[in-house]
């Protein structure tokens, strides 16, 4: 009966361990992917801003063309790069948050 007893508390401590694990991997991963969606944001924001500065200034048609080009073809490489990164982030972030869960069905199989 002890024997019971000390398997049931072991299983009720490797859960708790677990999920403590998984929350603070959680945390972590969530204010990294914040973090870089605000950065996206702030850089955006910025070229924003610069590119309107120089709109102002422009007076020949053509140049304003070529400017919108250029600013049109950076934000979207901008974009598909950030993209890239944050869904990476995502990524990474499902799999450390699940890391702890595996072990613990790992260890659950085992037995």
């Amino acid at each position: 009966m002890t024997n019971v007893v000390e398997q049931i508390q072991q299983a009720a401590k490797d859960q708790g361990d677990t999920a403590m694990a998984s929350a603070q991997s959680l945390a972590t991963s969530i204010q990294t992917i914040a973090s870089a969606h605000a950065d996206y944001a702030k850089k955006a924001m910025q070229d924003g801003s610069e590119f309107i500065s120089k709109l102002t200034s422009l007076k020949e048609p053509t140049k304003v063309v070529e400017l919108q080009s250029e600013y049109v073809k950076n934000a979207y490489e901008t974009f598909v790069a950030e993209a890239k990164k944050i869904s990476e982030l995502y990524t990474d972030f499902f799999k450390q948050t699940a890391k702890p869960l595996e072990a613990l069905i790992a260890k659950k199989k085992a037995a």
